[in-house]
């Protein structure tokens, strides 16, 4: 039985990172084909689809009438994107990215948390607060397109402009410009190009082989942990939570690796925005819900106090080095901790 479940566990980590690196490929082609950046792919396409598995579970809970479950799968695998997924990327890869964007998402991902928070504290939660919350998602995405597009427009006329009038001072301005669109620590490597179709079929490719390979592994790792009496309260509040969040983990760790670890940031910061501005609004639709007193006296402010320690470190050099990676992991090794606390008077 054992041996069983950890062929499972090891068919599910193998892919996870098979699909976490064709998910990379087919972002890193559509960024290429579309010129936008490696962020903006991250922030919308990939991290839409590493959140498919926190819109099943939350889908399920409500139709199954325990929404606090579903609530509790958005906010616990928020706290583990940014310390958990963010801090090994960090420690492994320091993750760069141009200032600008890097403060821009950043403070999305803090307003969506403070306005979550705001809806808790005033009761239930309704359809008509996912619409808020559905509208906010589809005017933020809408924001970061239209103002990619410009800032390329203007970089593109600029380049014109010191073509055709060539001066003392370029070499120092197209330095400058490199500088603000190239992460420090990322190369721009010249590289053959993915068509539309190919970048589409390896996205798709990719998370169906996550969905499946974070499946396995959860399975494989609860078999183990029953196998060897570990509670259920225990398994519920570390693997399954961390489980949700193991397409963004697989592809934070493949793109430092191909060193795209643009992807890997619009990646988590894109799914913290997905999973309160569009999974949350799919419970309302199912379900009205308040969210559970235990979660709403710590988690949930646990939730909204790593986005907001995510901006300053940010803005220390606009990278998350490995010292911040490796806060970020005892950080979140404490709030396990103290998740163990709480079994016993909970049980």
């Amino acid at each position: 039985m054992i041996l069983v479940s950890a062929l499972q566990t090891a068919g599910g980590l193998g892919l996870l990172l098979f699909g976490g690196e064709v998910l990379l490929r087919g972002a890193v082609g559509l960024a290429e084909r579309s010129g936008l950046s490696k962020l903006l792919i991250g922030l919308t396409v990939v991290a839409a689809a590493t959140s498919m598995p926190e819109l099943v579970v939350v889908v399920a809970t409500g139709i199954e009438g325990v929404p606090d479950v579903g609530v509790g799968n958005v906010v616990g695998s928020n706290i583990a994107n940014i310390l958990l997924i963010l801090g090994a990327g960090a420690v492994l890869f320091p993750i760069a990215t141009r200032p600008r964007d890097c403060l821009r998402d950043g403070l999305a991902v803090l307003f969506a948390s403070c306005l979550f928070l705001l809806f808790a504290l005033l009761g239930t939660m309704t359809w008509p607060h996912g619409v808020i919350m559905l509208l906010l998602l589809v005017g933020y995405l809408a924001f970061s397109y239209r103002n990619e597009r410009n800032g390329n427009r203007k970089a593109a006329a600029k380049a014109d402009a010191q073509t055709a009038n060539p001066t003392a001072d370029q070499t120092g301005d197209r330095t400058r410009a490199d500088s603000d669109a190239q992460p420090d620590g990322e190369t721009a490597t010249p590289a053959k190009r993915t068509g539309w179709l190919a970048a589409l079929v390896f996205v798709v490719i990719g998370v169906a082989t996550l969905v499946l390979g974070s499946e396995l592994l959860i399975r494989g790792s609860v078999d183990i942990a029953r196998a060897i009496g570990v509670s259920e309260a225990v398994i519920g509040l570390t693997l399954v939570a961390i489980g949700t969040s193991l397409p963004e983990l697989a592809t934070a760790i493949v793109a430092g690796l191909r060193h795209h670890t643009e992807v890997a940031l619009g990646n988590v910061l894109g799914s913290n925005l997905f999973n309160i501005l569009a999974v949350l609004p799919a419970l309302t639709f199912t379900l009205p819900f308040e969210v559970a007193a235990e979660m709403m006296a710590f988690d949930i402010w646990v939730m909204v106090g790593v986005s907001v320690l995510l901006v300053p470190v940010m803005l220390t050099g606009w990278r998350i080095g490995r010292l911040e990676g490796a806060l970020f992991l005892l950080l979140y090794a404490g709030y396990i901790g103290w998740l163990f606390q709480r079994i016993p008077a909970a049980t």
